[in-house]
This record gives structure tokens, C-alpha cells and sequence, in this order.
């Protein structure tokens, strides 16, 4: 049951806040929608909370962005060898733009956003009350993400991420507007997450089912003779959607939350694989066996030249050091040969190992990530500049030298 109260008291912490209180299974949820640059949200999430009418706070956060909240610093402990092994340095570096973007904000306005979350994890240890982080991992959900959207799709929420990586403007107004009623994700996309249903359904609706199973996952004492109260603090923009599924979701909680963690994983190499080595490798030995050596030595001259060429032009351009421009081109040729390991990878992990970044690098990285120039000087983030215009070069060496060869064999 869902109730909203019509006029509460002057009293009231939460007078004046967009909130709603859902009452099930022995629990009662109030839920406090809160705008992430607002300094209101933060007085009205303190003030409940000293109230002392909770048994317990709950939170928009997962363990990550809540360690980012209390620990600016956290980024000097990163292991940069292990993001690149383990291939995210996408998602590193869609979680610098999201810090850069959040930087700038805080410039602008005097707040960091998510203040008011900071506040609430915060107030609540004070208080001795039982801390649940609701929200969903970033990680999992920018993955999500990127199964939903497909090539297409991924490429423009690529372009949308690296506009937020090298743009140092002002917050426009709009913007901010948004930030007071709606999500700090779903506002880091910008326009895309309007266009795409595909990204406003994983940055949105489907954080709103998993946060209502997370929040029915706390179970009321048993035998008790008073519901269990639970202050939920979460984005305006999730306060109806939230309200709707804690009352309606007959699903089992924890297998609902499972569903949404899950991301598909391809067992199989993607067509485009498949087709550009066949491609590839039987247009260059039909040279061979139809054409003659020179045909055939031709065709693999154009392979390796475009592929490795634009592949060093790429690293080049990201500042690389001249044996990760090398390790880059010579990687980048044997694409067909080794599916799902960019050649980015490989001219990342040399830039690392030779222009390895010292700890004052990490310490300024949320700082150097507002600006191009921060960008080049920062050798954390020049290494992630690397691994994304290395593998961007490669990619249109591939389409070109692939073109190239078809038009060869069709001639």
C-alpha cells in the first residue's frame, strides 16, 4: 500500500520534500526523494535521520561509488596493469568522465553531487543504524547497458562519453534542472539516455526494480509489535517508479536482483569476426593461389599497412611513447588471430611499464580529467587515451584495408 501524506506537519524533517511511504511485510519505507546538487536535500536527509524515528537507512549507492564518495583518493590505489588485463578501460574511463563531469558541477555550484547519499551513509553509522547500499553496481550496469544498445548504439554512447571526457564547459542550466528532479547516470548521458529507450530502461527503470527487491530484501524483526521503519534516500527522478514497484513486485527479491545483475556473456566470436577473417585470410591466399605471389603480396601489404599503420597513427596521436606505438602496429595486423584482445591492450601495457604513472598522478587524476590538456599531461589518464585511440586506428585500418581486399577479389 502506498499512501502519500497530504499536509504534514511544520515539524515534519521532510516538510516541504517530494517523499512517499510505502507500508509491506511488516516494514514501512518512507522514501525520500532528494535532488543531488542540492544543499536542502542535504539539511532534510540529516534532520530525518536525527529524528530517531529509523531502524534503518537505505541509500541510492553501491560499495563503489560510495568508497568514491568518502575517498576522493581511492584512485591512487588502482592497479592500472590489472584494469587493462582485465579489460575495462572503457568502463575506467567512462568513470572518469562521470568524475569529471561531477568535478565540474561541484565547481559551479559549491556541492558535491551525491552529497546528500554521502550524508545519509554517514548520519547513519553515527547513529548506530543498519547501512544498505540499494543500488545496483556501476559496472554491471554500464554493461547492461552496452548489451542493450548494440554496435550502433554502443559507438554513440561511445562519442556521447568521450564529449564528457574533453569538454571543460560550464554546467548548462538545463542540466542542473535536471539533476534537481531526476538521476546522476541518467544526466551524465545527456540527450542519448532521451533517445535510446534501450538506455533510459538499464539506467532507470531497471535500477528502479532492483532498488525496490534490494529494500524488500530487509526483513522486520519477527514478532515485532510495530513495523520496521526504513528511510530510503534516492533520486527525485526514481521516487515514483521506486514507490511503484516496492508495492506492486510480486517477484522472489533476491532472484529478481540476480536477473538484473545478470549480463550475457558471448560464447560465440560475433559474425563480424568470423566474416572479417574469412575475408581477410582467404582473400589473401586466393591472391596467392589465383593471382600469383604478387597479388597475394599485395593484398597482405595492404592488410598490414593499413591496419598497423593507423594503429601507430593512433597511438601517436595519444602522446604514446615510441615502443607502444611499436607494440600498437605490430598487434594490430593480427586481429583476425586473437578475437576480443584489442591491440590497444598491448600498446597500453607497454606505455605502462615505461612511463609508469607515479602516485601524484593518481592523486590529481579527478582534476587533470576536466580539461584535453590535463588529459595528455596525466599519465593515467594518457594511457587510457592510448588504449582507446590505438584501438580506434585499428579499427578503421580494419574497414578500410577490408575494403580495400573486397574490392580486389570483386574487381
Amino acid at each position: 500500500m502506498i499512501e502519500t501524506p497530504d499536509q504534514p506537519l511544520l515539524a515534519d524533517p521532510l516538510a516541504g520534500q517530494p517523499h512517499q511511504i510505502v507500508e509491506r511485510d511488516g516494514v514501512r519505507y518512507t522514501l525520500l526523494g532528494t535532488a543531488h546538487v542540492s544543499k536542502a536535500s542535504v539539511d532534510a536527509v540529516v534532520a530525518a535521520i536525527a529524528d530517531g524515528n529509523y531502524d534503518a537507512v537505505a541509500v541510492e549507492l553501491d560499495a563503489q561509488r560510495l568508497q568514491a564518495l568518502n575517498d576522493p583518493d581511492a584512485l591512487a590505489k588502482l592497479d592500472l596493469v590489472k584494469v587493462i588485463r582485465d579489460g575495462k578501460v572503457a568502463l575506467f574511463a567512462a568513470n572518469l568522465g562521470l568524475a569529471a563531469y561531477q568535478r565540474r558541477l561541484a565547481e559551479q555550484l559549491g556541492i558535491e553531487p551525491g552529497a546528500e547519499l554521502k550524508a545519509a551513509a554517514n548520519a547513519a553509522k553515527g547513529r548506530g543504524l543498519d547501512l544498505h547500499l540499494i543500488d545496483r553496481d556501476v559496472g554491471l550496469t554500464f554493461k547492461r547497458i552496452s548489451a542493450k544498445l548494440g554496435f550502433i548504439g554502443r559507438i554513440k554512447l561511445g562519442a556521447g562519453l568521450a564529449t564528457s571526457l574533453f569538454v571543460d564547459d560550464e554546467v548548462g542550466e538545463e542540466e542542473i534542472e535536471n539533476l534537481k528532479q531526476g538521476d546522476m547516470l541518467e544526466s551524465s548521458f545527456g540527450e542519448f539516455a532521451k533517445q535510446s529507450p534501450a538506455l533510459f530502461a538499464a539506467l532507470i527503470d531497471e535500477r528502479d526494480q532492483y532498488m525496490a527487491a534490494r529494500l524488500r530484501q530487509i526483513e522486520a524483526a519477527p514478532g515485532a509489535d510495530k513495523p520496521y521503519e526504513v528511510l530510503a534516500v534516492v533520486g527525485a527522478g526514481h521516487l515514483q517508479g521506486l514507490a511503484r514497484y516496492l508495492g506492486e513486485e510480486q517477484r522472489d527479491p533476491t532472484a529478481l536482483c540476480e536477473e538484473l545483475n545478470h549480463v550475457q556473456q558471448k560464447k560465440k566470436l560475433p559474425w563480424f569476426t568470423i566474416a572479417l577473417t574469412t575475408l581477410v585470410l582467404g582473400g589473401i591466399a586466393w591472391g596467392f593461389w589465383h593471382g600469383g605471389y604478387a597479388v597475394g603480396a599485395d593484398l597482405l601489404k595492404q592488410w598490414v599497412l593499413f591496419t598497423a599503420g593507423l594503429a601507430a597513427v593512433g597511438c601517436a596521436l595519444a602522446g604514446g611513447h615510441p615502443l607502444s606505438i611499436l607494440a600498437g602496429a605490430i598487434a594490430a595486423p593480427l586481429k583476425p588471430f586473437r578475437p576480443g584482445i584489442p591491440s590497444g591492450m598491448f600498446s597500453a601495457l607497454v606505455e605502462v611499464r615505461i612511463r609508469k604513472p607515479a602516485y601524484g598522478d593518481f592523486l590529481a587524476l579527478r582534476d587533470d580529467a576536466q580539461t584535453l590538456r590535463g588529459w595528455y599531461r596525466n599519465r593515467v589518464s594518457r594511457v587510457v587515451l592510448n588504449f582507446i585511440l590505438t584501438n580506434l586506428g585499428t579499427g578503421i585500418g580494419v574497414w578500410i584495408a577490408g575494403a580495400r581486399i573486397f574490392g580486389k577479389l570483386a574487381g
